[in-house]
């Protein structure tokens, strides 16, 4: 596995970490000194994430393996 890919599966796999974390205690939206803070686009964004880095994987993975046997 290469440097990159295994950037991309650690990348991954923190954020489906933080996604379990937040799902397991969701939080409500809100706004504060005129910042609004949204759980809801943030889990879509940690999402998007997530998609961004199964594309990212299936692209490292060859779809066809060489072998060769020998008697």
């Amino acid at each position: 596995m290469s440097t990159e890919t295994q950037q991309v599966a650690t990348i991954r796999s923190l954020t489906l970490a933080q996604l379990e974390t937040l799902r397991a205690d969701p939080k409500p939206s809100y706004s504060i000194d005129g910042q609004r803070v949204s759980w809801t686009e943030y889990i879509e964004s940690l999402q998007q994430t997530v998609d961004w880095c199964d594309r990212k994987l299936e692209g490292y993975e060859p779809f066809e393996y060489r072998s060769q046997g020998a008697t």
